[in-house]
């Protein structure tokens, strides 16, 4: 069985979004951070990588928000790995507040181990696997499927232009993974108040339009002064609920980077429970919606 690895947060008012709920991105922060100290709990710390000459980059990551935190409270992420495939391994992670038993998130990164001489793939050396899984490495995830394909866009596609800062940057020399979710979600702002819908709007009108899903996949690293075309449509779902879709291509040559899907689920303020998509909200949008 593999070892398990519990790291606590305690969610500081700056990583707070304007609902009061801990951002987005930051639940993937706290992902990266419990990774980290699961790895070097098993003895392979980030010195020690450095030293070996290999490092793990994320590949894919799927987040499911079940719950709402905010400042002050206390964030246990619990995290072990599901599965190793030869250059890949597969985390998992559960949220909850400390003291409670109810999950307030869940997720998965698949992993890739690279060769940083190279940048290329490397075999995991069985002595990590060992570390990682003392007790022998049992099957504990579902097979990988493709990163689903996103239907047509619509003629009117949404585009967003943005360059690389410094801030965005980690250790590796690319743009952090945890800032791509920033990316998308800018992006999806940005979309509302193009047609018609900005925040102030939709408070006022009683409901949120919340992430309840993300699931986005890494192919090419974005690196500082990069510009990126963050481009964005939805597709309808349901009632209470839609998907939207985004591609970040590097603007010099259109080099796809990253692909992302979000399910969003519109909320009423005061209830906190889903409500069906308002008519005029969805008329708004038409142009940038399919199905």
């Amino acid at each position: 069985m593999p070892a398990t690895h519990i790291a606590t947060f305690r969610v500081r008012h700056y990583e707070c979004d304007a609902y009061g709920h801990l951002n987005n991105a930051n639940y993937v922060r706290y992902m990266q951070e419990a990774a980290f100290d699961a790895s070097a709990a098993v003895g392979y710390s980030k010195d020690r990588y450095e030293a070996m000459g290999y490092l793990w980059l994320a590949h894919e990551t799927e987040i499911e928000y079940l719950g709402a935190v905010g400042y002050g409270d206390t964030v246990e992420v619990k995290t072990w790995v599901g599965d190793f495939r030869r250059v890949r391994s597969r985390r998992f992670y559960e949220f909850r507040v400390a003291g409670s038993d109810q999950l307030v998130a869940r997720a998965r990164t698949d992993w890739v181990y690279i060769e940083k001489a190279t940048e290329r793939p490397a075999v995991v050396p069985p002595e990590m696997i060992d570390a990682f899984a003392p007790d022998g490495m049992v099957e504990m995830s579902p097979p990988r499927k493709r990163f689903p394909t996103a239907p047509p866009p619509p003629p009117d596609v949404f585009t967003l232009r943005r360059r690389v800062e410094w801030r965005d940057i980690d250790t590796a020399g690319h743009v952090n993974n945890a800032t791509y979710f920033n990316y998308i979600e800018d992006a999806g702002i940005q979309v509302s108040n193009f047609y018609g819908w900005p925040l102030s709007r939709s408070v006022a009108e009683g409901f949120a339009v919340i992430a309840r899903e993300h699931h986005i996949e890494y192919r090419q690293p974005a690196i500082m002064d990069d510009e990126l075309d963050i481009a964005t449509w939805a597709a309808s779902n349901g009632r209470t609920n839609a998907n939207r879709y985004y591609t970040i291509r590097r603007a010099s040559d259109g080099k796809l980077l990253v692909q992302a899907r979000t399910l969003w689920v519109w909320v009423d303020l005061q209830t906190r429970r889903p409500i069906r998509i308002p008519p005029h909200f969805i008329e708004s949008f038409a142009d940038n919606v399919v199905g």
